[in-house]
């Protein structure tokens, strides 16, 4: 199983890296996370908001392939960080790919929530793209944790 996570997004500062690096290097190599960072589309005030979402919708939807496709939306499922270990446990078990896909600045058209496995709300609250790589970094190293019995979850 390999783990990606899709973003479309700018360029992130420093600190936004270093955080999932750090993350990153706790986990071990079954478990490490690609990063795929997509260009957002052109904007501007003769470009419709709608056209935008397609084309970074687009972008998404070829970038993950076959994979089993969890969307990150303010409107999927609440995990606990039990639940997301469980779902962590299942990809790994059905053995294939899996693409975690944070959408851009102005979410994603209807054709990927269609098309996604999985729908994960991280938080009610809208959250910016570099915290939300940190956050996710995190829970997924977490969830990790929870898998091999680590006490880092108490």
């Amino acid at each position: 199983m390999r783990l990606r996570v899709h973003s479309v997004a700018g360029k992130m500062p420093a600190w936004v890296q270093a955080g999932v690096d750090e993350y990153g290097k706790r986990l071990p190599r079954e478990w490490a996370v690609e990063w795929v960072d997509l260009p957002l589309a052109k904007r501007s005030k003769n470009v419709k908001t709608l056209d935008v979402i397609a084309q970074e919708t687009d972008r998404l939807l070829k970038s993950v392939r076959n994979d089993h496709l969890v969307l990150l939306d303010i409107s999927g499922k609440n995990w606990s960080t039990e639940e997301l270990a469980e779902s962590m446990a299942a990809w790994q078990h059905a053995a294939r790919d899996v693409s975690l896909v944070i959408g851009g600045p102005d979410g994603v058209d209807d054709r990927l929530r269609q098309r996604a496995d999985q729908r994960w709300s991280l938080s009610r609250l809208t959250l910016p793209h570099p915290l939300v790589r940190v956050l996710l970094a995190e829970q997924i190293y977490r969830g990790f944790t929870v898998l091999q019995g680590h006490p880092y979850h108490k």
